[in-house]
């Protein structure tokens, strides 16, 4: 079961990362959680096999999990499987799309997906449970806090700081510096040049 994962949440977010995770071929998908009423359903050939509860069962198996929930405005559930799979010792593993960069001097932290086209620059520091989408771009020295979503085509400059909980929208651009507090929205197509 060494690398053998399970996926929290069957939803839209979910279709995309699997599409990472088998691109990336390391990690064999066990099956996903979900609402009850949808256990048996397949997507992508992987079944739903059971819901959260579920969690403990795995991680004493020792399986590894995922959290594929999406996170538009609002993290509180892809923070809540997070802290649940830690409350039982389960471990949380990145994931980088083999069409992705991250600099070998950039870090990453435990449960964070890094998705097709997106750019992670050298010096940047990315906390655990993020979601880096498509094409984003995470330039040099940036920092990104915890249960963080990094939107599509967003650009993050040099020397940002991204407080926890933080969502930035699609084609959103942080200028050079710039501080974003923690639980903050960012609009798709904004531009965010200081404190709002």
């Amino acid at each position: 079961m060494a690398n053998e994962l399970i996926l929290l949440g069957g939803g839209g977010h979910c279709r995309s990362c699997i599409d990472v995770i088998e691109a990336h071929g390391g990690w064999k998908i066990a099956g996903i959680l979900d609402m009850a009423v949808r256990i048996g359903e397949r997507m992508f050939g992987h079944e739903i096999i059971g819901t959260d509860d579920d969690i403990h069962r795995w991680a004493t198996h020792g399986m590894k999990f995922l959290v594929t929930v999406g996170q538009i405005k609002s993290p509180d559930c892809r923070v809540a499987l997070y802290e649940r799979v830690r409350a039982v010792n389960g471990q949380l593993v990145s994931i980088v799309s083999p069409l992705a960069y991250v600099s070998p001097r950039a870090e990453l932290g435990q449960g964070t997906i890094v998705m097709h086209g997106a750019l992670v620059n050298c010096g940047a520091k990315i906390g655990a449970n993020v979601i880096v989408n498509s094409k984003a771009l995470i330039e040099h020295d940036a920092e990104i806090g915890d249960h963080c979503h990094i939107s599509t085509s967003a650009i993050v400059n040099g020397g940002v700081a991204v407080g926890s909980r933080t969502f930035i929208g699609s084609n959103a651009v942080l200028h050079h510096g710039v501080r974003v507090p923690a639980g903050h929205c960012v609009a798709a197509g904004a531009t965010y040049r200081a404190q709002e």
